[in-house]
């Protein structure tokens, strides 16, 4: 298997990928992807990489780090790699639905609440009514301990599942994936908020937002309290971080 190329941005090696490339290198080597994990980052998720070495290591040592985040897609044209476009993780997650739906593929999704999951499974077998799905469960919203570590593994094993989508927030979800994915013989997939914005519980930005990059707006104006640390603090450190960026650390 050839690796895809990465960028470093601010030490985080993220996948030159598109839409289109991420789909094609996934289901191209999946046999090797079997046992690994994929990020979906974006500024946020990238900062935080920047600034805690262990993370970094989590970030760049998976299968494929989509760049989630308008502007990792925009600094990568900029430095000269002009395929690379944005991935998002409810986007990249809905086509993998959709080109497994009529196969043998098995999904297995773990995390959010159990009501905000009941309601993304209800979205996902009206649209995908033919989609293998072996196991749904909510998060406990606290670290597992190794027993229980140990269980969901044997369940996501027992269940032959070969995509394992974790959906328990940035940095947890890809440090889960990272300990736990080369346990399993499962793609595990770290997709953040994505499976509440297909189930609708996440309102998602315009079309016209989202092309330019605006998608972080949206979301602040719905909620303004929750997301100012994370929308310009971090913005603001991701400029400075970028600044002084060469690109090799």
């Amino acid at each position: 298997m050839q690796k895809i190329e990465r960028i470093k941005i601010v030490g985080v090696d993220i996948s030159v990928v598109n839409f289109d490339l991420a789909q094609k290198y996934l289901f191209d080597n999946f046999d090797s992807a079997r046992g690994k994990y994929i990020c979906a980052a974006n500024v946020h998720t990238t900062v935080t990489a920047h600034e805690d070495k262990d993370y970094r290591k989590v970030q760049n040592s998976s299968f494929m780090t989509l760049p989630d985040g308008k502007p990792l897609s925009v600094v990568g044209k900029k430095r000269g790699k002009s395929s690379m476009g944005r991935v998002t993780g409810p986007d990249f997650l809905e086509e993998v639905l959709r080109r497994t739906e009529n196969t043998e593929m098995k999904h297995y999704f773990y995390g959010t609440t159990q009501e905000n999951l009941d309601k993304f499974i209800s979205v996902v077998k009206e649209s995908y009514p033919n989609l293998k799905i072996v196991g749904v469960e909510p998060s406990v919203f606290r670290p597992l301990s190794e027993q229980e570590e140990d269980e969901l593994l044997e369940r996501i094993n027992k269940s032959e599942a070969d995509f394992v989508w974790i959906a328990l927030g940035a940095p947890r979800q890809e440090i889960f994936c990272n300990k736990l994915s080369g346990e399993s013989n499962a793609l595990w997939v770290a997709v953040g908020g994505a499976l509440n914005v297909i189930s609708g519980v996440i309102p998602r930005a315009p079309q016209w937002m989202q092309d330019h990059g605006l998608e972080w707006f949206y979301r602040f104006m719905k909620e303004p309290k929750r997301l100012f640390k994370r929308y310009f603090v971090t913005n603001s450190k991701f400029l400075w971080y970028l600044f002084r960026d060469k690109g090799v650390d």
